[in-house]
């Protein structure tokens, strides 16, 4: 007897799934990318992201810990260590919009196929992601000190995530 993979039992194709298991990454890389901050600081955001996203493993939500099994099956589990790579993107504006128009589909994707319940606590789990990347670090200030935990360009990211997820 053939395995049937995990998303066929929540009713997705291929590359329906592609589209729920990458955009939690998406959203944690587009968030650090919302603002400048150095190596330093979106490593930290990174991690924070990361942390965020394997913690839906032990999600109630079916749907939210079989994408965050999948996905840290795939890039590493932050509790062994891991850590993602710091991504810079040559047009942050650009990445910010792609992230935004997927997280549209997944949530138009999400309202057609699946109960209410289920939708909202993936899209819950993608707002708290990009929540705990722009404020894992402080930008701005003097050697670490002062500064906005969230600057505007984070808060403006996070609240069109939510706005687009939502609508």
């Amino acid at each position: 007897m053939i395995e049937q993979p995990a998303y066929t039992g929540f009713g997705f194709s291929d590359e329906e799934w592609g589209l729920l298991v990458g955009l939690p990454q998406s959203v944690l890389a587009a968030a650090a990318a919302a603002e400048s901050d150095g190596t330093r600081r979106t490593m930290a955001e990174n991690a924070a992201g990361l942390e965020t996203i394997a913690a839906g493993r032990e999600s109630a939500s079916p749907l939210v810990a079989a994408v965050a099994g999948e996905i840290v099956s795939r890039v590493g589990d932050p509790e062994a260590g891991e850590e993602l790579p710091v991504i810079t993107p040559d047009d942050p504006h650009a990445m910010i919009e792609d992230v935004l128009g997927r997280a549209g589909e997944a949530s138009a994707l999400l309202s057609a196929r699946i109960d209410e319940g289920q939708a909202g606590a993936y899209r819950h789990w993608l707002v708290e992601i990009a929540e705990q990347v722009v404020g894992a670090a402080s930008t701005g200030g003097i050697l670490g000190l002062g500064g906005d935990v969230v600057s505007d360009s984070e808060r403006r990211f996070r609240d069109r995530l939510a706005t687009v997820l939502n609508d």
